[in-house]
């Protein structure tokens, strides 16, 4: 399939590649209820660099041990990509910034500071003149520590022009490389940010020697148009996350600016070299991670996406597939056909079925999701590839866990109270419980705090249907937060109670890990 006018228009100058930096484990991580285990960012980071992503910021190292760690630990492993910590402008953060970056073969300290008069004010407690000292102290130091660094002006956007010009260049004289200008809440729109670019790179001394980026948030759903509106500005990076991750109403999504300048390189004359195959994967994979489901008609890596329902629209579609779709589903990495699978299927069609659908497992791994694929077999007349995504990821995200859902038998209907019993095996040891509750899930629930108990507040319980048919699979989503952290669980069966359970111990394995690792002195950050 050719799409109108698209890649073989872009040109492939430097000067006009965009540099894609993700946030997804920074910015993202701070969304209520999102928070990622050290095994998680390990993984999305390699996904990450897989996609050619070329800078990742990988979190926020003052924040907590956990998040050092976990700058620390991607900075080993990713060899292609850029490693960013995020820091505030005062030398404490800065050095632990750049200890957490150290092993990086490419390493970037990320400061920011505010500069609107809000934030100067209320927030930062400063005078402007203090505030342009603070940038020129952090930089410099920085900078004697890494050879890459990026400053943030906090929101931006709503900022002094002339104040926000001195600021930009006084990070540019202490030694800054990137200088990334974010709409930290979504207050702008597309043709002032991108004036904003326009008037501060034709205006600041030295704006020849760096890279200017954007980084919006979608408060009026404008983040991704007002990313684009900066590209066209001037801007040459693009901060972003999967999904459109991030704080309130969320980030910039990275799928959606990709496939943008991709589809439409007849008008966006940029291109980023992230290979968009790997799009679906990082969605689904930081969508299983947090808890936070990807709507149905999601841009791009939703489900119905490259769905056609219309009779209109699917005889268009029979008869030539760019009548409805400006791109294929196979460029993003979403499977064609969604039916090929059943209980007949052997282990190879598996195997293949599964690297089609972005997945590489172990032989371990591979023969646990290929059992629990026949067992689903055998009760769903037809399995498609969202229930084997859902049956894998229910796998990745079980294998390892202290406590684990052996059995569990359950008494519901209109005679309350309803009741459960259940077994679990807890480091290989089984016990067991029964309780009851108002509800089959609050029963089920009731039995879990019997048999392991716990302080932990139920935060979220979602269920949706992983594909159609009474016989469909239910994946449960379930929350936990106790003394401040939160841990996210999810689980798939045919059984919505089983689900239920699984989900909420898998969330209850994921809370005693972040209690084992985590330090009292957590630290949020947005802009």
């Amino acid at each position: 399939m050719t799409t109108p006018a698209n890649e073989s228009a872009a040109p492939r100058s430097e000067r006009d590649r965009v540099i894609v930096f993700d946030t997804t484990m920074r910015d993202g991580e701070q969304s209520p209820g999102a928070s990622m285990s050290l095994e998680e960012k390990i993984e999305l980071a390699k996904i990450l660099e897989e996609m050619r992503v070329d800078v990742i910021e990988a979190g926020f190292p003052i924040a907590s041990n956990g998040d050092f760690e976990a700058v620390r630990e991607v900075s080993k492993i990713v060899t292609e990509s850029t490693i960013a910590g995020l820091c505030r402008a005062n030398l404490v953060d800065i050095d632990r910034c750049a200890e957490a970056i150290r092993h990086a073969k490419r390493g970037r300290i990320h400061i920011v500071i505010a500069t609107s008069p809000l934030h100067i004010k209320h927030k930062l407690q400063m005078e402007p003149e203090d505030v342009l000292e603070a940038i020129t102290r952090s930089v410099s130091h920085a900078r004697n520590l890494c050879d890459d660094i990026e400053w943030s002006a906090e929101d931006a956007t709503r900022s002094e022009p002339e104040f926000l010009r001195r600021a930009i260049e006084a990070a540019i004289r202490a030694g800054a490389r990137t200088i990334n200008l974010p709409d930290t809440v979504g207050y702008t729109y597309p043709s002032e940010y991108a004036a904003l670019f326009q008037d501060m790179i034709a205006t600041v001394e030295g704006a020849d020697e760096v890279v200017f980026s954007t980084h919006c948030h979608n408060d009026l759903g404008l983040a991704v148009a007002n990313s684009l509106a900066g590209i066209q500005g001037g801007a040459r990076q693009v901060e972003c996350a999967i999904n459109g991750l991030g704080e309130r109403a969320g980030n910039a999504a990275l799928e959606e600016i990709v496939m943008a300048l991709k589809v439409r390189a007849d008008r966006l004359l940029y291109f980023t070299s992230v290979e968009p195959q790997h799009i679906t994967r990082a969605s689904r994979y930081v969508s299983a991670i947090t808890g936070f489901p990807v709507q149905f008609n999601k841009a791009i890596v939703g489900k119905n996406a490259f769905a056609h329902e219309s009779g209109i629209h699917q005889d268009g579609m029979l008869k030539n597939r760019e009548t409805y779709e400006i791109m294929t589903p196979e460029s993003v990495g979403q499977a064609a056909s969604s039916l090929v699978m059943g209980k007949h299927s052997g282990s190879h069609a598996f195997r293949a079925k599964l690297k089609e659908l972005g997945y590489e497992l172990g032989q371990n791994a591979l023969k646990d999701a290929f059992v629990r694929f026949k067992d689903l077999a055998d009760k769903k007349k037809h399995v498609f590839d969202d229930d084997i995504i859902a049956l894998v990821d229910d796998a990745l995200a079980s294998g390892a866990d202290r406590i684990q859902v052996k059995n569990l038998r359950v008494i519901a209907g209109t005679e309350g109270p309803q009741e459960a019993f259940l077994t679990v095996t807890i480091d290989g040891e089984e016990k067991s419980a029964n309780a009851t509750g108002d509800g089959p899930v609050d029963a089920v629930f009731n039995a879990i705090h019997k048999v392991a108990p716990h302080e932990a507040i139920l935060r979220l319980f979602q269920v949706h249907a992983v594909t159609e048919g009474t016989d469909a699979q239910a994946q449960v989503s379930v929350r936990l937060e106790e003394d401040g952290r939160i841990a996210t669980g999810q689980a798939a069966d045919t059984d919505t109670l089983t689900a239920s359970a699984k989900a909420y111990v898998n969330a209850l394995n994921n809370l005693m890990a972040r209690k084992e690792k985590s330090a009292p002195n957590a630290i949020a950050s947005g802009f």
